[in-house]
């Protein structure tokens, strides 16, 4: 009876995992490089992101919503690869008047307004983190890749401990399948991968785990956020592109979050970082 009620929750398993093996490989070159290499494959994901964004909260959204949204988007990336963060949210608020204009003629221009900050706001922080000197033992290589595996760490960690002990859900109305045993496994396992990575970059342990604590709670806000969307919405999925994850703002709605986080701790550190 117990491997009847366990079965279904891993059966995606598969699928998972072959996608987030092909979904590494596609980084790895760039995210070593850094710079306008990475730049371009961040733009290539957001833009994937925005379009889910504007199909599945605009029904009726024209072509001109698209390419506004995208439009900005891209512009918002330029500023950024150059190092130029308040030219990219100058461009990213100007664009946003624009979107929100055109989508008055349908209403709901709500969704518009906080669709294209919610997409643009990571991607820029997450360009300009990861910076341009090429190499792992980069400021930027090693800032970014430790916020990706602690929240890698949270994912997997929840998906196995909620899966395995289930129990009391965590937020029933938003996300019928996390619970608190998810959330609190996804925290040790998150913890437990960022003390490794800090072993090999010469943090602290204690300062590792500490600066796992937040961005653990920001990706699970993260994951939350677009649930209340989606169930706000009545939509599943953002897309259908990834197999066993949905959409791309499925699967990187966590680090969305957990970027913007990051950074802020980053910058409050400072020379405590001890590479770059």
């Amino acid at each position: 009876m117990a491997t009847s009620s366990i079965k279904p929750r891993w059966s995606g398993l598969g699928a998972r995992l072959m996608t987030a093996i092909v979904v590494v490989l596609v980084c790895l070159a760039p995210f070593y490089i850094g710079g306008y290499v990475w730049a371009a494959l961040v733009a290539v994901f957001s833009a994937r992101m925005m379009y889910e964004w504007v199909r599945m909260t605009d029904p009726e959204a024209t072509t001109i919503a698209f390419v506004l949204a995208i439009l900005g988007l891209l512009i918002s990336l330029l500023y950024a690869a150059q190092g130029l963060l308040f030219w990219a949210i100058g461009a990213m608020i100007a664009v946003t008047m624009f979107a929100v204009a055109e989508r008055l003629r349908r209403g709901n221009p709500f969704w518009t307004a906080l669709g294209l900050p919610y997409v643009i706001v990571p991607a820029v922080v997450i360009i300009l983190l990861r910076g341009t000197d090429i190499g792992f033992d980069t400021r930027g290589f090693t800032q970014l890749i430790f916020i990706v595996l602690v929240v890698i760490g949270a994912d997997v960690g929840a998906y196995f401990g909620g899966s395995t002990i289930g129990g009391p859900k965590l937020a029933p109305t938003l996300s019928p399948n996390k619970t608190w045993s998810g959330a609190v496994s996804g925290l040790i396992a998150g913890c437990i991968l960022a003390m490794i990575a800090g072993l090999f970059m010469g943090l602290p342990v204690w300062l590792s785990a500490l600066l796992a604590l937040p961005l653990v709670v920001l990706s699970v806000l993260g994951d939350l956020a677009e649930s209340m969307v989606k169930r706000k919405i009545g939509v599943k999925d953002t897309g259908t592109l990834l197999p066993g994850h949905g959409g791309l703002l499925d699967r990187l709605d966590s680090l969305m979050a957990a970027v913007v986080g990051g950074a802020i701790i980053f910058m409050l550190i400072g020379d405590r970082w001890p590479i770059g």
